[in-house]
């Protein structure tokens, strides 16, 4: 059995566990702790060290550990900070969580994390062509795979729409923050839908997100020309892609 860890680094929450990366089967339970405010570099790295500590039953403290970050990330170092402190900027994350745990470790975006699990274990498995992940929550994340190949740090969700980033008008969080109803908000991911349609023709997407455990509320509205349908992989994606891509 091939194990590594997986760490889903998110706003308010960092979550790991231990995972079957043949099969995307957790092999314990996650394990949460709160993401540290502020969230510097130095201060998630104690968090990482924490986590891998927690599954040394598990893991013996060696193997492979994969982090899905909240960043556009290249070869290890964080190029973006829309939605983390602004001193990740530069920082070179891979290094910094390898010291922490006394091995490598590799870093990926997280969007593109839960679309690996995705592709790999949900809704996307074996699809070929061009197919693109959206999450759906307080922004929207993105992964783009052509014949199941990753497209690494598409930021979807930074597209110009009406003058602002499309993720303000149609990312979960419009909801509250706007007062809309699900099925309001729902013609909003329509329109999202449209533009990932003018400028990239996908043969699927996938919906993920907190609110794809609730589809019932909101999905009939969604009418597009290509294959939609709803993520498979729920709150486990990030961690799981994470595993895979440290192996």
């Amino acid at each position: 059995m091939d194990v590594a860890l997986g760490i889903d680094i998110g706003g308010t929450g960092m979550k790991a566990a231990p995972v079957d990366v043949a099969t995307g089967r957790l092999l314990g339970e996650r394990f949460r702790i709160p993401t540290p405010q502020p969230s510097t570099p130095e201060a998630m790295a104690n968090v990482v060290r924490d986590l891998d500590r927690h599954f040394t039953d598990i893991t013996g403290g060696s193997g492979p550990v994969g982090v899905a970050f909240p960043a556009v990330v290249r070869a290890g170092v964080v190029h973006s900070a829309a939605n983390i402190d602004s001193s990740w900027m530069g920082a070179d994350a891979a290094s910094a969580f390898s010291e922490a745990v006394g091995r490598p470790v590799v870093v990926v975006n997280d969007a593109d994390a839960a679309g690996i699990a995705e592709m790999s274990f949900g809704a996307g498995r074996g699809r070929s062509g061009l197919v693109i992940t959206l999450t759906l929550g307080t922004g929207i994340g993105s992964g783009m795979f052509m014949d199941g190949v990753l497209v690494p740090n598409t930021e979807f969700g930074h597209l110009e729409f009406r003058g602002e980033s499309v993720e303000r008008y149609a990312a979960a969080s419009a909801m509250e923050r706007e007062e809309l109803d699900w099925e309001d908000w729902a013609d909003r991911v329509g329109e999202f839908l449209d533009m990932v349609d003018r400028l990239f023709s996908p043969d699927m997407v996938i919906l993920g997100g907190g609110v794809s455990r609730e589809p019932e509320r909101w999905f009939h509205r969604i009418d597009t020309r290509f294959e939609t349908v709803i993520a498979a992989m729920a709150n486990h994606a990030g961690v799981v892609g994470a595993a895979m891509a440290a192996v």
